[in-house]
């Protein structure tokens, strides 16, 4: 049955990002809880062997996500933009191109993550003894990248015109075969790390498939049709020009915490234990704000469309509160129930100890970076991304190596490495806020032109 979307250009602001946030937030902790699910079947049904080839490949699997979650940001702006000014042939122009593209890219990425997989792990310094697994794993896992695009574009599609219901129905219906392809393969058939890898590439194609089939038979004029599916230049173009920026922005990201990891590494095992446990949290948090982020780039994408001038900034500042919010309250009770969340992870009493340490700082740090974050979303909302995703590669990506070797390295304590998140965030926030005034003036307050067909 076709569902009501939602018109994010009139009513109330507050009651609809709200509302329509809900489903995404809910979305992102189930893919977390999910992905969570993956570690717990393979470390208690496999072995340790199994679980260390897994968790090897975090940083390839944080990278190629990435990399496809920020193509889908610029595709939703774009559908956003073009359905908030009624401009069905935009619409229809700039989600067709976006299927394909988005194929293409996921292909693209299988051949080269499968391709180059045991390369980079070898850089990565991956430990001998889970090499050969780690590179099973990752190389069945990639095979559901062409599958993860094509969630994603349909994802932000149906986002950009306010349904953020059926994503998270068809992900919860993928994300439960999941975990009984899991159990299935590594219980029953004992194929430990790959029956992991092997289990989440199928449920992939289950949500690709749902997601797309639901657009051909949708009855708005974001559907899919078979004989519109051809890549329009100027679309496909605008569709790079935002989204590959974003994508970067997320590879570079798990790149540089990579030195912030070699800095933990530098303290004993215990620290390193207690540091992986606590950072469970992050993708929890940070994923729980991000909601508010794309309804803010939809939000504003649909007003800006429109031509309603007033709604666009307060469109900003209602997902700001909203995120901001979410990562102050979500931190404060990290920290306060800090114990109970590392008793999840482990029973060592050091080991929580150690994990403390992280908590009592990125506890009071995660509301920080909504102003980082939730800016972007607007800069990209109004069509601009190259310079946001410069200035956050520069002020989160290499202030922190810097930091690194500069301040961590001259007090080498572990506080002085986990402020580093505190002081990137606050530094590229207030930049990314400055250059946002800067667009909002130039595009909005200095008149507005009309979406072109």
């Amino acid at each position: 049955m076709e569902q009501k979307n939602q018109d994010m250009t009139s009513g109330s602001l507050a009651k609809g990002i709200l509302f329509f946030s809900i489903p995404l937030m809910l979305s992102n902790i189930l893919q977390v809880l999910f992905n969570m699910s993956d570690i717990a079947v393979v470390g208690h049904f496999a072995g340790a062997m199994a679980l260390g080839s897994v968790g090897s490949t975090t940083i390839l699997v944080t990278m190629f996500t990435g990399f496809l979650i920020g193509l889908s940001g610029g595709i939703n702006v774009l559908v956003a933009l073009y359905y908030g000014a009624k401009n069905e042939r935009g619409v229809k122009e700039t989600v067709h191109s976006a299927a394909i593209l988005s194929l293409i890219i996921g292909v693209i990425l299988l051949l080269i993550g499968a391709g180059f997989s045991r390369n980079i792990l070898e850089l990565l310094n991956t430990k001998e003894e889970l090499l050969d697994g780690a590179v099973l794993y990752i190389r069945l896992y990639f095979l559901g990248l062409p599958a993860l695009a094509l969630y994603n574009f349909g994802n932000a599609v149906f986002s950009a015109v306010g349904d953020t219901k059926r994503p998270l129905l068809y992900l919860a219906v993928a994300g439960v075969l999941n975990i009984l392809l899991n159990l299935f393969f590594v219980v029953v058939c004992q194929m430990g790390a790959a029956g992991v890898g092997l289990a989440s590439a199928l449920s992939q194609y289950v949500s690709a498939g749902l997601i797309v089939r639901a657009l051909f038979i949708s009855k708005g004029i974001f559907r899919l049709q078979m004989k519109d599916m051809k890549l329009t230049k100027g679309k496909a173009r605008d569709i790079v020009r935002i989204g590959i920026p974003a994508g970067c922005q997320n590879m570079i990201f798990a790149i540089a915490n990579l030195f912030v990891q070699v800095g933990v590494n530098s303290f004993s095992a215990t620290m390193v234990a207690g540091n992986s446990a606590a950072a469970n949290s992050d993708a929890l948090i940070y994923d729980m704000m991000a909601a508010f982020y794309t309804g803010c780039a939809s939000f504003m994408g649909q007003n800006y469309g429109a031509g309603k001038k007033e709604r666009i900034l307060k469109s900003y500042f209602i997902s700001l509160a909203y995120s901001f919010g979410v990562g102050a309250f979500m931190g404060l009770m990290l920290v306060i129930f800090g114990r109970q969340f590392l008793s999840l992870f482990t029973n060592d009493p050091e080991v929580v100890k150690a994990g403390m340490y992280r908590i009592s700082i990125m506890g009071f740090s995660y509301g920080i970076s909504a102003f980082m974050d939730c800016t972007i979303a607007a800069s990209r909302a109004l069509g601009k991304s190259l310079v946001p995703t410069v200035v956050v590669i520069m002020g989160s990506c290499v202030f922190r190596i810097i930091w690194v070797y500069t301040v961590f390295a001259y007090f080498h304590t572990i506080p002085s490495l986990y402020l580093l998140y505190s002081f990137s965030w606050s530094i590229t926030g207030l930049v990314e806020i400055l250059y946002f005034i800067h667009v909002y003036r130039e595009k909005v307050r200095n008149g507005m032109k009309a979406v072109q067909a």
